[in-house]
């Protein structure tokens, strides 16, 4: 019966990512701050394709720093302005007191590019399994402001099927 529900809720996510715009970002690169409960760091996003970005995030705790790499997929939310994300990743990183760590990421979030400013708005949880740490696993919420380094390029083809 659970794997009948599961089934069919797979089934349905994939009409609705199939749904939304082809495009689901008006930018290409961003450079910003990230910002969450006990940590802060710099996040760059950059596009790869359509929906596809990589983002690198130098993240900065209490006691400890790390470097995280995340592949992500964009889905337009009514338009290329608003976005809802899913990615994975891993990270490294070193603690003071008990040395290297490393561990893999997931994410899912939202984020905003806030109309006539190079600027975009994000909010995410991006859950952690952890190897070689204290921890077994983190479960973080962050706030991101970025700047639009460099605007997504589009042609009249692009403008005309509302990409």
């Amino acid at each position: 019966m659970h794997l009948r529900f599961f089934r069919l809720g797979g089934f349905i996510l994939l009409l609705l990512s199939l749904a939304t715009s082809a495009s689901a970002q008006k930018y290409d690169t961003a450079l910003g701050a990230r910002l969450g409960g006990g940590n802060y760091g710099i996040t760059l996003q950059q596009r790869v394709a359509s929906r596809v970005t990589i983002e690198g995030i130098a993240g900065l705790r209490e006691r400890e720093y790390s470097g995280t790499v995340l592949g992500e997929y964009h889905f337009g939310i009514l338009g290329p302005s608003l976005n809802y994300y899913f990615g994975v990743g891993g990270h490294l990183g070193h603690n003071k007191d008990t040395g290297g760590f490393g561990g893999f990421d997931g994410l899912v979030g939202v984020e905003y590019k806030v109309a006539f400013l190079p600027v975009v708005l994000s909010f995410d949880f991006k859950p952690t399994f952890e190897i070689n740490s204290d921890d077994y696993a983190r479960f973080p919420t962050a706030f991101s402001i970025r700047y639009v380094l460099f605007k997504r390029k589009t042609n009249i083809f692009d403008q005309i099927r509302g990409r």
